[in-house]
C-alpha cells in the first residue's frame, strides 16, 4: 500500500521530487533547532498549485496526514513530522515565482515558495517597499511566514505579517483551491477568510501564493545604538522618540548586555559600539524618503533631549550605511550567539514590559540561583525574547517555560508573539487561553479539516 501511495504521489510530481532516502530527506524532518525530529513516508515537492491540490486530494484518499513546509526556519516545531501516524512533508520550496507586481496598486503575488529576500528584491527594484523583514529573511519563505504570521523588526510601523496580505490563494484539506487572490483594500462582502488560514500553521490548509502590500520605496535611514539603565527608561525612550519623530520610527529594539557578550564572543570581529558595563541598550532605525542627513538629525536631536531628559545614558549614530549595517548585525547575531537554551517568544502589552523583564528575572533567580538570562526584542510591540541559560537547562524546561508564563499570564500577555505554538507550545496554550477561544478553534479546525490531516498535532 505505501508503495502504491508514492507511485501515485509520483505520477503526480514526477519521480526526482519525491524523497525517501534517509540522507535526502533528514533536512526536512528535523526541525532549525534540532529540538524535533521524527520520519515522514517522504517528502513531497509539488511545482504548481494543480500539483499541491492533486497531492493534498491523494493524501486525503489514502487517510495520509500533510505538513506544510517551507524554508523550515520555525522555532516551535511546527513544520516538521510529529511522528504520530502517516504523514508526508509537503515542501512549498518549488512554487517561487511572482505571479505578478502591479506598482500603481503597490501589490506584489509571489507563490508560497518564494524566499522573503527575494520579494523584497523584487518590491525594491520596482521602486517600492515590502516591509516584512526577519534575521531569517535570506532563507524563510512567504508561505511559512504567513502560515505563523512573522513578525520582525518593522512591525512597529508596519504590522504583523497578517497586516501585509490582501489576498491569498490556499488548497483546502479535501483537495479544492479557493482563489482569494484579489489585490483590494475594500471589500465588506463577508468574512475576512484569508485570516483564517494566516497563523494557522498550516492546520487548515495550504497557503500556495498571496497578493502582498507594498509601500514607498525607503531611500533614507537613521540608526543609533543607545544605552539605558532599565527598561523602564527604554519604554519611556520609545514614547519620546514616537512624539519626536512620529511614524519616521521603523524599529526599536531592545537587548540585555548579555546578548551582546554573548554576540561578540561568537563572532569577535563584531564590535560593541559602547564598550562598558551596560545594561541595556536600544537599537533604533529612522527610515523615510528624502536626506538620511535630514533624518540623522532628528534622531540627534530626539537623542539630545532624551539624554537630557534621563532617558538615554550614551548613544552612537551611524554616519553611514556601513556603520549601520554593523549596528544590526549585533542585533541580527544573537539568536546564533545563544543557539542551545530555554527559549520564550512572548508579548505583553509595551507599558508592561518592564514589569515583566523584573518578574520573570525576580522568580527565575529564586528558583535557580545564578541563571544566565538573554533578553532581547521587538520592545516597541511588546514582543521580547526572553531566552534562559544555556543547554544544561533544556532538562528543566518545563519548570523554566513554568515560571516565565506565569509572568506573562499574570501581565495579560500572550505565550506567543510571533513564532506560533507548533509541537512546543501545543499543551501549554490550553492553561493559557479561555476554553471557549479554544472550542471556537476546534470548531473551525472540525469545519474544514474534518479528517485532521492537516499537520496533525500541532496549535490544537
Amino acid at each position: 500500500m505505501r508503495d502504491d501511495f508514492i507511485s501515485g504521489v509520483a505520477a503526480i510530481v514526477g519521480g526526482n521530487n519525491v524523497l525517501t532516502g534517509e540522507r535526502d530527506t533528514a533536512p526536512y524532518f528535523t526541525d532549525w533547532r534540532r529540538q524535533y525530529r521524527a520520519a515522514a513516508e517522504c517528502v513531497v515537492r509539488p511545482a504548481s498549485t494543480a500539483e499541491v491540490a492533486a497531492v493534498v486530494r491523494l493524501c486525503a484518499e489514502a487517510r495520509v496526514a500533510i505538513v506544510p513546509q517551507g524554508g523550515n526556519t520555525g522555532l516551535s516545531g511546527g513544520s516538521v513530522p510529529s511522528g504520530a501516524r502517516r504523514e508526508i512533508v509537503l515542501s512549498l520550496s518549488r512554487l517561487n515565482r511572482i505571479r505578478a507586481l502591479d506598482p500603481l496598486n503597490d501589490t506584489l503575488t509571489a507563490e508560497a515558495g518564494c524566499v522573503l529576500a527575494s520579494i523584497q528584491r523584487a518590491a525594491d527594484e520596482a521602486g517600492r517597499l515590502f516591509a516584512l523583514s526577519l534575521a531569517a529573511e535570506g532563507s524563510c519563505q512567504i508561505g511559512g511566514n504567513l502560515s505563523t504570521n512573522a513578525g520582525g523588526v518593522n512591525v512597529l510601523r508596519y504590522g504583523n505579517a497578517r497586516d501585509q496580505v490582501l489576498g491569498l490563494e490556499v488548497v483546502l484539506p479535501d483537495g479544492r483551491v479557493w482563489d482569494g487572490l484579489r489585490g483590494l483594500r475594500k471589500d465588506n462582502t463577508g468574512y475576512d477568510l484569508k485570516q483564517l488560514f494566516i497563523g494557522a500553521e498550516g492546520t487548515l490548509g495550504v497557503i500556495t501564493a498571496a497578493v502582498l502590500k507594498l509601500h514607498p520605496k525607503l531611500t533614507a535611514s537613521a540608526n543609533a545604538w543607545i544605552e539605558v539603565r532599565d527598561p523602564q527608561r527604554a519604554v519611556e525612550l520609545l514614547s519620546h522618540l514616537r512624539r519626536a519623530c512620529g511614524d519616521r520610527l521603523s524599529a526599536f529594539e531592545l537587548l540585555s548586555r548579555s546578548c551582546v557578550d554573548a554576540v561578540t564572543s561568537l563572532r569577535p570581529a563584531i564590535r560593541d559600539p559602547l564598550p562598558g558595563r551596560g545594561a541595556w541598550y536600544v537599537l533604533v532605525e529612522l527610515a523615510d524618503s528624502g536626506s538620511s542627513a535630514v533624518l540623522q538629525e532628528k534622531l540627534e536631536k530626539g537623542l539630545a533631549d532624551a539624554h537630557d531628559a534621563g532617558l538615554a545614558t550614551n548613544a552612537v549614530v551611524a554616519k553611514n550605511e556601513t556603520e549601520s549595517r554593523a549596528l544590526w548585525a549585533i542585533r541580527e547575531t544573537v539568536p546564533e550567539a545563544q543557539f542551545a537554551n530555554v527559549k520564550h517568544d512572548v508579548s505583553v502589552p509595551v507599558s508592561r514590559v518592564p514589569e515583566l523583564v523584573e518578574r520573570a528575572a525576580a522568580a527565575l533567580a529564586a528558583a535557580i540561583p545564578g541563571v544566565a538570562l538573554y533578553c532581547f526584542g521587538h520592545v516597541g510591540d511588546g514582543n521580547l525574547h526572553y531566552n534562559v541559560g544555556d543547554a544544561s537547562l533544556l532538562a528543566r524546561r518545563a519548570e523554566v517555560n513554568r515560571i516565565v508564563y506565569d509572568a506573562v499570564a499574570a501581565l495579560g500577555g500572550s505565550i506567543s508573539a510571533e513564532h506560533g505554538l507548533g509541537q512546543l507550545k501545543r499543551d501549554e496554550i490550553a492553561r493559557h487561553k479561555d476554553p471557549l477561544e479554544l472550542e471556537l478553534m476546534r470548531v473551525l479546525k472540525r469545519a474544514l479539516d474534518p479528517g485532521n490531516l492537516m499537520n496533525p498535532g500541532k496549535v490544537i
